[in-house]
Protein backbone atom coordinates (compact mmCIF):
# COMPACT_ATOMS: atom_id res chain seq x y z
CA UNK A 1 0.00 0.00 0.00
CA UNK A 2 1.30 3.45 -0.93
CA UNK A 3 1.48 6.33 1.54
CA UNK A 4 -1.17 8.47 -0.17
CA UNK A 5 -3.50 5.48 -0.39
CA UNK A 6 -3.12 4.82 3.35
CA UNK A 7 -3.75 8.48 4.21
CA UNK A 8 -6.83 8.44 2.00
CA UNK A 9 -8.34 5.48 3.86
CA UNK A 10 -7.60 7.11 7.23
CA UNK A 11 -9.69 10.15 6.26
CA UNK A 12 -12.73 7.98 7.04
CA UNK A 13 -11.76 7.32 10.68
CA UNK A 14 -14.32 8.94 13.01
CA UNK A 15 -12.96 11.22 15.76
CA UNK A 16 -14.16 12.71 19.06
CA UNK A 17 -17.45 14.61 18.87
CA UNK A 18 -17.01 15.92 22.43
CA UNK A 19 -13.29 15.74 23.39
CA UNK A 20 -12.38 15.82 27.07
CA UNK A 21 -10.00 18.65 27.90
CA UNK A 22 -8.53 17.04 31.03
CA UNK A 23 -7.42 14.07 28.92
CA UNK A 24 -5.97 16.34 26.21
CA UNK A 25 -7.98 14.53 23.55
CA UNK A 26 -6.68 15.81 20.25
CA UNK A 27 -7.13 13.34 17.38
CA UNK A 28 -4.04 12.30 15.43
CA UNK A 29 -4.57 13.56 11.89
CA UNK A 30 -4.65 11.10 8.96
CA UNK A 31 -1.61 12.95 7.57
CA UNK A 32 0.48 12.30 10.69
CA UNK A 33 -0.84 8.80 11.35
CA UNK A 34 -0.12 7.66 7.80
CA UNK A 35 3.45 8.96 7.91
CA UNK A 36 4.16 7.48 11.32
CA UNK A 37 2.97 4.01 10.37
CA UNK A 38 4.29 4.01 6.81
CA UNK A 39 7.76 4.89 8.11
CA UNK A 40 7.63 2.29 10.89
CA UNK A 41 6.57 -0.27 8.28
CA UNK A 42 8.79 0.50 5.30
CA UNK A 43 11.95 1.80 6.98
CA UNK A 44 12.15 -0.29 10.14
CA UNK A 45 9.92 -3.35 9.48
CA UNK A 46 8.18 -2.85 12.84
CA UNK A 47 4.55 -3.34 11.72
CA UNK A 48 3.95 -6.23 9.32
CA UNK A 49 3.46 -9.54 11.16
CA UNK A 50 4.11 -7.76 14.47
CA UNK A 51 1.96 -7.57 17.62
CA UNK A 52 1.23 -3.87 18.11
CA UNK A 53 0.03 -1.93 21.16
CA UNK A 54 -1.52 1.55 21.01
CA UNK A 55 -1.06 3.56 24.23
CA UNK A 56 -3.83 6.12 24.74
CA UNK A 57 -5.45 4.74 21.60
CA UNK A 58 -8.26 7.30 21.45
CA UNK A 59 -10.30 6.71 18.31
CA UNK A 60 -7.89 4.02 17.10
CA UNK A 61 -6.38 5.63 14.01
CA UNK A 62 -2.81 4.41 14.67
CA UNK A 63 -3.96 0.84 15.20
CA UNK A 64 -6.18 0.92 12.14
CA UNK A 65 -3.22 2.09 10.06
CA UNK A 66 -1.06 -0.68 11.55
CA UNK A 67 -3.68 -3.31 10.73
CA UNK A 68 -3.94 -2.05 7.16
CA UNK A 69 -0.16 -2.48 6.86
CA UNK A 70 -0.30 -6.09 8.03
CA UNK A 71 0.15 -6.17 11.80
CA UNK A 72 -0.62 -9.60 13.25
CA UNK A 73 -2.34 -8.33 16.42
CA UNK A 74 -3.56 -4.99 17.76
CA UNK A 75 -4.53 -3.89 21.27
CA UNK A 76 -5.43 -0.40 22.46
CA UNK A 77 -5.09 1.05 25.97
CA UNK A 78 -7.20 4.02 27.07
CA UNK A 79 -8.78 5.50 30.19
CA UNK A 80 -11.87 6.79 28.39
CA UNK A 81 -14.71 4.34 27.61
CA UNK A 82 -16.21 6.85 25.18
CA UNK A 83 -12.99 6.92 23.15
CA UNK A 84 -12.85 3.13 23.12
CA UNK A 85 -16.46 3.01 21.92
CA UNK A 86 -15.54 5.24 18.96
CA UNK A 87 -12.47 3.11 18.26
CA UNK A 88 -14.57 -0.05 18.30
CA UNK A 89 -17.00 1.49 15.82
CA UNK A 90 -14.09 2.49 13.59
CA UNK A 91 -12.69 -1.03 13.70
CA UNK A 92 -16.07 -2.46 12.76
CA UNK A 93 -16.30 -0.01 9.85
CA UNK A 94 -12.83 -1.00 8.61
CA UNK A 95 -13.44 -4.69 9.40
CA UNK A 96 -10.39 -4.78 11.67
CA UNK A 97 -10.01 -6.99 14.73
CA UNK A 98 -8.61 -5.21 17.78
CA UNK A 99 -8.64 -5.76 21.54
CA UNK A 100 -9.08 -2.94 24.04
CA UNK A 101 -7.97 -2.51 27.65
CA UNK A 102 -9.70 0.18 29.73
CA UNK A 103 -6.99 1.34 32.11
CA UNK A 104 -5.32 4.38 33.69
CA UNK A 105 -1.80 4.46 32.26
CA UNK A 106 -0.81 7.26 34.66
CA UNK A 107 -1.08 4.89 37.64
CA UNK A 108 1.48 2.31 38.79
CA UNK A 109 0.64 -0.48 38.41
CA UNK A 110 -1.88 0.45 35.73
CA UNK A 111 -5.29 -0.63 37.04
CA UNK A 112 -8.09 -2.19 35.07
CA UNK A 113 -11.28 -0.12 35.08
CA UNK A 114 -14.43 -2.20 35.60
CA UNK A 115 -17.85 -0.49 35.75
CA UNK A 116 -16.15 2.84 36.42
CA UNK A 117 -14.08 1.56 39.33
CA UNK A 118 -10.33 0.94 39.30
CA UNK A 119 -9.26 -2.61 40.08
CA UNK A 120 -5.53 -2.84 40.77
CA UNK A 121 -3.76 -6.20 40.70
CA UNK A 122 -0.16 -7.20 40.26
CA UNK A 123 -1.16 -9.11 37.13
CA UNK A 124 -3.86 -6.96 35.53
CA UNK A 125 -4.40 -6.95 31.75
CA UNK A 126 -1.71 -4.29 31.24
CA UNK A 127 0.92 -6.27 33.17
CA UNK A 128 -0.13 -9.49 31.45
CA UNK A 129 0.64 -7.94 28.05
CA UNK A 130 4.33 -7.62 28.93
CA UNK A 131 6.43 -9.74 26.61
CA UNK A 132 3.61 -10.08 24.09
CA UNK A 133 3.89 -6.86 22.07
CA UNK A 134 6.66 -6.18 19.57
CA UNK A 135 5.88 -2.54 18.81
CA UNK A 136 4.18 0.24 20.77
CA UNK A 137 2.59 3.28 19.11
CA UNK A 138 1.46 6.45 20.83
CA UNK A 139 0.53 10.07 20.48
CA UNK A 140 0.54 10.81 24.21
CA UNK A 141 -0.90 13.86 25.98
CA UNK A 142 1.71 16.63 25.79
CA UNK A 143 1.35 17.35 29.52
CA UNK A 144 -0.35 20.75 29.35
CA UNK A 145 -3.05 19.60 31.81
CA UNK A 146 -1.10 17.01 33.80
CA UNK A 147 2.59 17.82 33.90
CA UNK A 148 4.87 14.92 33.03
CA UNK A 149 2.14 12.61 31.72
CA UNK A 150 3.91 12.39 28.35
CA UNK A 151 6.94 10.81 30.02
CA UNK A 152 4.75 8.45 32.07
CA UNK A 153 3.17 7.18 28.84
CA UNK A 154 6.57 6.86 27.19
CA UNK A 155 8.10 4.89 30.07
CA UNK A 156 5.08 2.56 30.18
CA UNK A 157 5.43 1.99 26.45
CA UNK A 158 9.13 1.25 26.66
CA UNK A 159 8.51 -1.18 29.53
CA UNK A 160 5.83 -2.97 27.52
CA UNK A 161 7.45 -3.18 24.07
CA UNK A 162 9.68 -6.09 23.11
CA UNK A 163 11.50 -4.06 20.50
CA UNK A 164 10.40 -0.56 19.44
CA UNK A 165 8.28 2.41 20.50
CA UNK A 166 7.06 5.18 18.19
CA UNK A 167 5.82 8.43 19.70
CA UNK A 168 5.11 12.11 19.03
CA UNK A 169 6.46 14.78 21.39
CA UNK A 170 6.84 18.53 21.34
CA UNK A 171 10.17 19.43 19.77
CA UNK A 172 10.82 21.71 22.75
CA UNK A 173 11.10 18.62 24.98
CA UNK A 174 13.66 16.82 22.78
CA UNK A 175 16.73 17.34 24.97
CA UNK A 176 14.89 16.10 28.06
CA UNK A 177 13.60 13.02 26.25
CA UNK A 178 17.02 12.14 24.84
CA UNK A 179 18.45 12.39 28.36
CA UNK A 180 15.73 10.14 29.80
CA UNK A 181 16.17 7.60 26.99
CA UNK A 182 19.85 7.33 27.88
CA UNK A 183 18.95 6.84 31.56
CA UNK A 184 16.47 4.11 30.59
CA UNK A 185 19.04 2.33 28.43
CA UNK A 186 17.18 2.68 25.13
CA UNK A 187 18.26 4.17 21.82
CA UNK A 188 16.29 7.22 20.69
CA UNK A 189 16.20 8.44 17.10
CA UNK A 190 14.53 11.61 15.84
CA UNK A 191 12.92 10.11 12.74
CA UNK A 192 11.37 13.38 11.55
CA UNK A 193 10.42 16.88 12.58
CA UNK A 194 6.74 17.42 11.83
CA UNK A 195 4.06 20.07 12.17
CA UNK A 196 1.01 19.09 14.21
CA UNK A 197 -1.90 21.25 13.11
CA UNK A 198 -4.45 21.32 15.94
CA UNK A 199 -7.87 22.49 14.85
CA UNK A 200 -9.98 24.41 17.35
CA UNK A 201 -11.40 21.70 19.64
CA UNK A 202 -12.43 23.52 22.80
CA UNK A 203 -14.37 26.70 23.53
CA UNK A 204 -11.41 28.36 25.24
CA UNK A 205 -9.30 28.10 22.08
CA UNK A 206 -8.96 31.57 20.57
CA UNK A 207 -7.44 30.48 17.26
CA UNK A 208 -9.11 28.28 14.66
CA UNK A 209 -5.95 26.19 14.45
CA UNK A 210 -2.52 25.98 16.04
CA UNK A 211 0.64 24.71 14.37
CA UNK A 212 2.93 22.88 16.82
CA UNK A 213 6.44 21.60 16.09
CA UNK A 214 6.65 17.94 17.07
CA UNK A 215 9.31 15.23 16.91
CA UNK A 216 8.45 11.82 15.55
CA UNK A 217 10.64 9.62 17.74
CA UNK A 218 11.62 5.96 17.58
CA UNK A 219 12.94 4.17 20.65
CA UNK A 220 14.66 0.81 20.33
CA UNK A 221 15.33 -1.51 23.21
CA UNK A 222 18.80 -2.97 23.28
CA UNK A 223 19.01 -6.77 23.40
CA UNK A 224 19.73 -8.03 26.89
CA UNK A 225 23.18 -9.50 27.38
CA UNK A 226 23.15 -13.28 27.62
Amino acid sequence: MKLKELEGYLQDVSVFSDPKIKLEQYPTTPHLAARMLYTAHTTYDDIENKAVGDMGCGCGILSIAAAMLGSSYNVGFDIDPDAIAIAQENCEEFEIEMDFILTDLSATPAPTIVNGAEVTTERGPYEMMKGKLDTILMNPPFGTKLKGIDMVFLKKGIDLANHAVYSLHKTSTRDHILKKAKEWGVECEVVAELRYNLDKSYKFHKKQSLDIAVDFLRFEKKPKAE
